[in-house]
């Protein structure tokens, strides 16, 4: 039997479907675009849950690692391909514990001097 795909190989086909399992078990959240799966949408619907590679077999990724596998919708998964994706993580600045509108910088507002009001 000729393989082209190392993941078909027959040590470590079994492996990955355990992994899979055990990915499908624990995971509740899509690793590529962040929101829940629902495990009772089947396949082929397009938000049913699927495994994917985090780093593609083709680019050196390693087939059944448990590392190497993140759960994530069918569209998700076809829609990154064989991709490597990057998560940006922007660091924001905490000033307060205040919500602040983000449209007026507070920080530098001048102040007013107060006004004093006449008692009768």
């Amino acid at each position: 039997m000729s393989c082209n795909r190392t993941d078909e190989l027959p040590g470590i086909r079994g492996a990955y479907e355990k992994a899979r399992e055990r990915v499908l078990r624990t995971q509740t959240v899509c690793g590529i675009c962040g929101k829940p799966v629902d495990f009772s949408l089947k396949y082929p619907h397009p938000m049913s849950a699927t495994v994917d590679h985090i780093i593609p077999v083709s680019k050196g990724g390693h087939p059944s690692d448990i590392s190497n596998l993140q759960l994530a919708h069918r569209c998700c998964n076809r829609a990154k391909s064989d991709k490597l994706i990057t998560k940006v993580v922007e660091e924001q600045k905490v000033v307060s514990n205040r919500v602040l509108p983000a449209t007026f910088d507070w920080a530098h507002k001048p102040l007013k001097p107060l006004q004093q009001v006449k008692c009768k």
